[in-house]
């Protein structure tokens, strides 16, 4: 076959050039890797090196998330509260006993302090001296006046009568209840004991 297309023109610099892989970088350049160009724009707040880049813009925009966040209107806003039920299968007559005994000294002391109060206040209204004279008149005779009513309601007989009688209810009270405490474990045996329910507030 015969090149009818004559001299073809030479290029210097494909000729005597390096080739594109060989080619040295331009002046200004800085020499690193190659980075083809990307089909979309980076994100504002992107990575570098692992790390975020944006940081102030990260967590303001976690925190408009966080902002934009609504409670569920089918949430429940009522407490609830937890039952729990027990039931007493005994009681220390030991316990018992201290306990009793600690509540009939209070009240024994408690009616002793009543006993004086009422008195006082009764013969501040006159109470003892208008049934006194009732009662000397209704009883009197010739020789004798009759009884007194209110030397024998003095102020301290009254205190020794009443604490003669808290001091008995205190030795009945401790008495009864630790016998109580006693029967009670014989019935709880049988029968299970008394059952509570329990309820705790969250």
């Amino acid at each position: 076959m015969t090149d009818t297309r004559g001299p073809q023109p030479q290029y210097e610099g494909y000729a005597t050039g390096p080739l594109p892989g060989e080619r040295e970088p331009a002046s200004g350049q800085a020499s690193g890797p190659y980075h083809p160009p990307q089909a979309y724009p980076s994100p504002a707040g992107g990575t570098q090196g692992g790390r975020p880049h944006g940081t102030q813009g990260g967590a303001q925009g976690v925190g408009a998330a966080q902002a934009a966040r609504r409670p569920r209107t089918g949430a429940r806003t009522t407490p609830r509260t937890r039952k729990a039920r027990l039931r007493v299968a005994k009681a220390d007559p030991w316990s018992v006993m201290k306990v009793s005994f600690l509540l009939s000294i209070a009240l024994g002391i408690c009616t002793v302090v009543a006993s004086a109060v009422l008195w006082m206040v009764m013969d501040a209204m006159g109470v003892f001296e208008t049934v006194g004279g009732t009662i000397s008149e209704a009883t009197g005779s010739n020789d004798s006046n009759g009884f007194d009513l209110q030397s024998f309601l003095s102020l301290p007989r009254v205190l020794i009568f009443t604490s003669v009688i808290a001091v008995i209810d205190v030795v009945l009270a401790t008495a009864l209840a630790t016998l109580g405490s006693f029967i009670y474990n014989l019935s709880a045996g049988f029968v299970g004991g008394i059952e509570l329910t329990l309820a705790e507030d969250e």
